[in-house]
């Protein structure tokens, strides 16, 4: 199917679930609480072309954007109630999901190959194996995190044969930038800037390892208010037809939220495929590899049914339009 017919295809599920009627005063929220994120480029149209904020006027609901800084961010606004909706990689909702936070993953926002393991030209190192000893920047509960740990466990090391400095994603490329670290789990956008503009060598790529962008509500809020998260998966659909219609658009919205120059977000996009919506299978196979993987490699308990977790944490109720 072409792309174009995709989008007239979101374009039209999005216009009819809008027309879904209001939610009732008694029962609504007073804010929807959702995030952004530069990982996430469709929540920056989605913000920036105030989308939800049209569509909940009516209701007299009010739209408050918070900025997810990674899944682990997201994961804990979502733990603690101060989000509703957050962006993350799908292997970390899995984790969330395990250490008891209480979510479901609804709807896809990218395929993205966001994550790889980054050094500087100079350090000598080219693969995995080569980081024994090693200082790696990570920033534990994300898809960098569990991308370093799957790529150790294939050439036969653990995390104890590193020395991990946990920092938060901007943070880790600066360390790295710096040489206080070795190597990096990068992350786009901010792994595209070090590659683009300071010549960082991304040595450890396997894209199928990345696992998708997922947006996740909380288990209470798709309970009590289903219509909601409909019109919110609605308002997705919208924002990612203009995605994928209007390229400028999109970058230009990546520029002004990341700071970084059009080149960077390039490379950022070029990674990044916005043609799939609809949370299922794919995303479930890929989550249970993961979460078997990390289980093996000892990072996930051995009495933990993955693929049950899994099939609890995936809510195919409330669909979209792409793959």
């Amino acid at each position: 199917m072409s792309i174009t017919r995709r989008i007239l295809i979101a374009a039209g599920l999005a216009a009819g679930l809008l027309a879904a009627a209001p939610v009732s005063a008694a029962e609504a929220p007073k804010e929807i609480r959702i995030d952004w994120a530069t990982y996430n480029p469709v929540s920056l149209i989605l913000k920036d072309k105030k989308i939800l904020e049209q569509e909940f006027a009516k209701d007299g609901i009010t739209i408050r954007w918070v900025q997810s800084a990674g899944s682990n961010k997201a994961l804990e606004f979502l733990n603690a109630g101060s989000l509703d909706f957050g962006s993350t990689a799908g292997a970390a909702a899995l984790l969330g999901k395990i250490n008891g936070n209480p979510i479901k993953s609804i709807y896809v926002y990218s395929r993205p190959e966001w994550t790889a393991l980054v050094t500087r030209p100079e350090t000598g190192i080219a693969k995995p194996a080569d980081l024994k000893g090693k200082s790696v920047a990570v920033t534990r509960g994300t898809d960098p995190h569990i991308f370093l740990v799957r790529a150790l466990a294939e050439a036969g090391l653990t995390e104890k044969d590193v020395k991990l400095v946990l920092l938060q994603h901007a943070d880790g490329r600066l360390a790295l930038q710096r040489g206080d670290v070795d190597a990096w789990a990068g992350l786009d956008p901010i792994m595209a800037s070090a590659e683009v503009e300071n010549g960082a060598k991304l040595f450890y790529r396997k894209p199928e390892a990345n696992t998708w962008g997922i947006l996740n509500t909380r288990e209470e809020f798709a309970k009590d208010h289903p219509e909601i998260v409909a019109r919110v998966i609605a308002g997705y659909e919208k924002a990612r037809a203009i995605a994928l219609a209007d390229k400028a658009t999109l970058t230009a919205s990546l520029v002004a939220a990341t700071k970084l120059p059009d080149t960077v977000i390039a490379r950022q996009l070029e990674r990044t495929e916005l043609t799939h919506s609809r949370i299922g299978a794919a995303q479930r196979d890929s989550i249970v590899a993961a979460g078997l993987a990390l289980q093996e490699a000892g990072v996930i308990k051995t009495d933990v049914d993955v693929r049950k977790t899994v099939a609890d944490l995936i809510d195919e109720r409330f669909g979209g339009a792409g793959q």
